[in-house]
């Protein structure tokens, strides 16, 4: 078996974590990601919320896997020499720049496509063509500004962002997506093509409900959120609906045995309709299956509150795994909240290579997560974060064809870190 995207070389300009999640995903997938960085400096997240002195940060290693790092100062001359080449001997060209960046290193587009017609050059943007194109965009402005924030939280609280990283990891993953695309447009018409991915325009579409819930909300109320059983009246917009489910079947976070001293002793419970005479069986409610308060989805929907109540009394007298083991013999659909702790250390994830062990020459083993998509025909093995510059003098070697006499011309110019060594791991 062959990795899927072996032969595939990537020139990655990408830094923080939005570029980075693209590239790793296609280094996992077989692709040969060159990493450009700032000598001296590297990726800014090497030093970011540290653990270890004098080692690579976490952040930097969780993004970095199965690349290769090349330092290049790309205001020197030998060094925007260097970078040229490689854009000859690359398929794509990633990189997440603020808005003009590309350009005033002197390599916009058109420039770029008489180096290599062929190359592909896949950007990353806080935002698309509009009045705010310009503008810089982290994780929590790209949430906020593509509409997850305000339809996340309580209804009478204010707009929460999520921890999941929506607006960098989820746009990275829609860049991946767009650069494999084009690699194979590119098998057929021999040309490369420009592919960006806006952060706003990622997260709204992994917004997609609430978009579809606010085109509904304007032929009525949305019956399925609970302030419509409280008789609380609907604004104009979306509002925030705590733990209703975002489908069309009720559900909420309930509290569990041992709630009142761990955090996350909850569970996820959905009243979906199929099972409702289960659900009535299993909580000790048989008479709800055919009381008309209860027996049909439209006469629940005003009585939600009272109905997790009573579900809840019952969650509270098992742990949330006992739940989830009762209701799942009868394919009630739950899920505990489960904590990082818990994922961390749950074996079948090590099993599956969703989370991994990784080695590193300074920081010692650390815990990462693997490869989300699993391919039968092109395992993934993750592999650790390069050190700063650690494969210069290769990749100009192997990649460049650079002789030791102009390796060493190279690092005179300055344009390159000195040659590091790296202790045998």
């Amino acid at each position: 078996m062959t990795q899927a995207l072996k032969g595939v070389r990537i020139l990655d300009f990408t830094h923080v974590q939005s570029g980075p999640t693209c590239t790793q995903l296609l280094a996992w997938f077989g692709a040969d990601v060159i990493k450009v960085e700032r000598p001296g400096v590297g990726d800014i997240t090497r030093g970011q919320l540290r653990d270890v002195p004098n080692a690579d940060s976490l952040y930097f290693t969780m993004l970095n896997h199965n690349k290769r790092s090349i330092t290049l100062d790309t205001k020197n001359p030998k060094g925007k020499e260097v970078l040229t080449e490689l854009m000859k001997s690359c398929d794509v060209l990633v990189e997440n720049f603020g808005p003009g960046v590309l350009d005033r290193m002197g390599f916009p587009w058109e420039t770029i496509q008489t180096i290599n017609p062929k190359l592909i050059v896949a950007s990353i943007k806080g935002f698309g063509p509009g009045p705010y194109e310009d503008c810089k965009v982290y994780e929590n402005v790209a949430q906020c500004t593509g509409g997850a924030a305000s339809t996340t939280g309580f209804r009478d609280g204010p707009p929460l962002v999520t921890g999941a990283q929506i607006g960098d990891s989820g746009t990275g993953l829609h860049l991946a997506l767009g650069i494999v695309t084009a690699l194979y447009q590119r098998t057929m018409t021999g040309k490369g093509q420009k592919v960006t991915a806006a952060m706003q325009d990622g997260v709204l579409n992994l917004s997609r409900v609430k978009l579809r819930d606010q085109q509904r909300l304007a032929h009525g109320p949305l019956t399925e959120y609970s302030q419509y059983g409280e008789g609380v009246p609907f604004g104009e917009a979306v509002p925030r609906a705590g733990n209703d489910s975002g489908g069309g079947q009720p559900g909420r976070i309930l509290k569990c045995k041992g709630w009142e001293t761990d955090p996350n002793a909850y569970i996820y419970f959905i009243t979906q309709a199929p099972v409702w005479e289960k659900i009535c069986d299993v909580i000790g409610e048989p008479e709800w299956k055919t009381h008309p308060d209860y027996a049909k989805p439209a006469a629940r929907l005003p009585r939600l509150n009272e109905i997790f109540g009573r579900i809840e009394q019952w969650t509270m007298t098992k742990t949330k795994f006992e739940a989830m083991e009762i209701l799942n013999r009868d394919d009630i659909p739950c899920g505990p909240i489960l904590s990082m702790k818990e994922l961390a250390e749950d074996q079948s994830l090590r099993k599956t290579g969703t989370v991994v062990e990784v080695e590193h020459p300074v920081r010692g083993t650390y815990l990462s997560v693997g490869n989300p998509i699993k391919l039968s025909d092109s395992p993934t093995v993750v592999t650790r974060s390069p050190l700063l510059g650690e494969h210069t003098d290769e990749i100009l070697k192997e990649v460049l064809g650079f002789s030791d006499h102009q390796v060493a011309e190279a690092h005179k110019s300055g344009a390159l870190d000195p040659p590091q060594k790296v202790a045998a791991e």
